[in-house]
């Protein structure tokens, strides 16, 4: 049995915005942003979409996760007027499962960081149900009778915004419970409920189309601050284990090592050379099996048992004549976190240790074996290509 499920529910034939969940949203599907924050998230077992459209569910199987199921939602809990919960007790009197996470589809700011740390958070309280919010500084009004009186603020004592407290906001991001209260309550929240404060950028459910405009606004405002490489590439540089593979120990019956390797990411190798940017595998392990998956990609430079990455990286760019500024490097552990401060362009995948989450310019939504290469590099060829 699944002990934590998402549940995404994604009715087809939205009023307000047509095809609203499988819409391009900053770059990709608009329900590919919750459904990747939720496999991302160690501490989800699986993750199910819930629709009643078949090119929803299409789109959602886009996604190649044996975590990924696309069930069908049926008629009645897919009209107009049906609620969401109709389609959560559906489910859940079919599956069998501890904790359900409701993921709304419409909320493309939710992490997995976000995920991991609510879970974990009503995981060591005594609470029932968490609930993500935003706080809000604005002064609320209240109607009585013909005339307004202030409903969150003494008029006579207007307070400074900075020292306002505020107050917490629904944002509809996600919602956690446990099977047997959602059973016996019929909604999504019940019993002693705590709350998880998301990011102000979250506060936009996307339900209308001026919500659209404005939370892909800040979507793709997000991504070019943080996102692009501020010079040309000339040097492509990756580690091997938890970046190319998945970390996994893996041996065969008489003892041999093996290695996971992504497709995705063996491509992306071909696509900078097309681009005449040189690349390079740097890893503090030396096997025969990453000199073999270097040779097959054609890689310009392979350097196993390094123990300073930087410094073998600097020895190249005086070779090449190039400065540090022009190389990417993505990376995911302590060993890789000098070399991510200096570079140019840097990303760790999304389960790198969490001190590189805070170093490099991007963090993959992918994790290392999974495609992140794959992701940065078309990162930096879209942006070398406008």
């Amino acid at each position: 049995m699944d002990r934590i499920v998402a549940f995404i529910p994604a009715r087809a034939g939205s009023k307000s915005i047509i095809n609203k969940n499988i819409k391009n949203f900053a770059g990709k599907p608009l329900i590919h942003w919750s459904i990747e924050a939720a496999l991302n998230c160690d501490k989800i077992d699986r993750v199910f979409v819930s629709t009643n459209g078949h090119v929803i569910a299409n789109v959602a199987n886009e996604i190649d996760n044996p975590r990924l199921s696309v069930i069908s939602r049926s008629d009645k809990t897919a009209t107009d007027t049906a609620i969401t919960e109709s389609a959560m007790l559906e489910f859940a009197n079919d599956y069998d499962f501890d904790v359900i996470v409701l993921i709304q589809p419409t909320s493309p700011f939710v992490s997995e960081l976000d995920l991991t740390t609510a879970i974990t958070k009503l995981e060591s309280s005594n609470a029932d149900s968490l609930i993500s919010v935003v706080k809000q500084k604005r002064f609320i009004w209240d109607k009585k009778g013909e005339y307004i009186i202030p409903g969150n603020y003494d008029l006579n004592n207007r307070p400074l915004r900075q020292y306002f407290e505020g107050f917490l906001v629904e944002n509809g991001a996600f919602y956690i419970t446990k099977k047997k209260d959602l059973l016996v309550s019929g909604c999504r929240l019940s019993g002693s409920i705590i709350n998880f404060e998301m990011s102000e950028e979250s506060y936009f459910e996307i339900d209308e189309v001026s919500d659209w405009i404005i939370a892909e606004g800040l979507m793709k405002n997000k991504m070019h601050v943080h996102l692009y490489p501020k010079n040309e590439i000339k040097l492509f540089a990756t580690d091997v284990d938890g970046v190319l593979t998945d970390s996994g120990m893996y041996y065969s019956e008489n003892g041999d090592e093996m290695k996971k390797f992504n497709t995705r990411d063996g491509k992306s190798i071909e696509l900078l050379r097309k681009k005449d940017i040189k690349t390079a595998i740097i890893t503090s392990e030396k096997t025969e099996l990453v000199a073999q998956r270097a040779k097959k990609m054609h890689v310009d430079f392979l350097f196993q048992g390094e123990k300073n990455k930087l410094q073998k990286i600097l020895d190249i760019c005086k070779t090449e004549n190039i400065d540090i500024s022009n190389v990417a490097f993505i990376g995911d552990d302590l060993n890789d976190s000098e070399l991510l401060s200096k570079a140019g362009f840097s990303a760790c995948p999304v389960d790198a240790v969490n001190e590189n989450k805070m170093l490099v310019d991007y963090v993959c939504t992918r994790k290392g074996g999974d495609g992140c290469v794959r992701e940065f590099v078309e990162l930096i060829l879209n942006q070398q290509d406008t």
